[in-house]
């Protein structure tokens, strides 16, 4: 009985939480879509910095090894885009092309975004920043950037299933304790995740991927967290020592993508009131996390 109410415990936080932001990126705030980028790194940061890492901070974890694994996790995510970059550059030189930039994709990722081409039109991406990015390089030196690639998805994604899988541990755990406690554990996860998850979308969609395949990655990540829930009841008291690490590594890789992808393309020379909006977005994806921290909190 309590397994089976840590799997529907674990699978409505982890897959109605993507539903939930899914229906807000997509629906209430699909006019926004050129602000969704700001709004990511924002809630992504705020994810990181006040929710997982303190979290992980707290308990009985060296801060040194904790500290160890926050930057051999920033490393990992590093490589992995190295190799998304790679992979996808060299599916191009097998002639699955996209437009005049196909020839050079696999060089020069070095945020080449935030170099200010005359982008002052790249903050107004239609959907996709990755689209009009395409548009603006025209020109032969904008060409060698590679933008359309779905940057951060392999991270941002690997990243969710460790956090994910992490949540499904502290489910399984509070399920254990007691089923009340577990309902509201359950429902305090799916509500830290959904300004979470709506990064999330946000960086899947500014790359190839079209809404139902970014909600449909993101709900894969998501059902990680059943998985993390039957193993948590498995072995509930040997992995809980572990959770403070998959919370680290969770956050590095929210880290990675909101610095390394999204932060670099919102660094383009804009107009002061342009600006201030991106600001205020960025500052609306921390608020929702702070938000639904502190509702969660009272929660419980």
């Amino acid at each position: 009985m309590t397994l089976l109410a840590i799997l529907v415990g674990t699978l409505v936080a982890g897959i109605g939480s993507v539903w939930v932001a899914a229906w807000l990126s997509f629906g209430v705030l699909s006019r926004y879509t050129q602000h969704m980028l700001s709004l990511a790194a924002g809630a992504l940061l705020a994810t990181s910095f006040l929710h997982l890492l303190p979290e992980a901070f707290e308990s009985e974890a060296g801060a040194h090894a904790l500290f160890l694994t926050l930057l051999l996790g920033l490393l990992f995510f590093f490589l992995l885009d190295k190799a998304e970059l790679w992979h996808h550059g060299h599916e191009h030189h097998h002639g699955d092309g996209h437009g005049q930039v196909d020839h050079d994709h696999d060089h020069d990722h070095d945020h080449g975004h935030g170099h200010g081409h005359g982008h002052g039109h790249a903050h107004h991406p239609d959907k996709s920043v990755a689209h009009t990015h395409a548009d603006a390089s025209g020109h032969s030196k904008a060409a060698a950037m590679p933008v359309e690639l779905p940057r951060g998805q392999w991270a941002v994604l690997a990243g969710d299933s460790v956090h994910c899988f992490g949540d499904g541990i502290l489910i399984a755990s509070a399920f254990i304790a007691d089923i009340r406690l577990g309902v509201i554990a359950a429902l305090a996860v799916m509500a830290h995740e959904v300004p979470h998850h709506m990064g999330d979308l946000a960086v899947l969609r500014q790359g190839s991927s079209s809404r139902q395949a970014a909600i449909v990655k993101v709900s894969m990540a998501g059902a990680i967290t059943a998985f993390g829930g039957a193993v948590g009841y498995v072995l509930v008291d040997a992995l809980h020592d572990w959770l403070p690490y998959f919370l680290v590594v969770a956050s590095s890789s929210f880290v990675y993508v909101a610095l390394a992808d999204l932060i670099p393309q919102l660094q383009t020379r804009l107009s002061a009131r342009e600006t201030a909006t991106q600001i205020i977005w960025l500052a609306v994806g921390i608020g929702m996390v702070v938000l639904v921290s502190l509702v969660a909190g009272h929660s419980h």
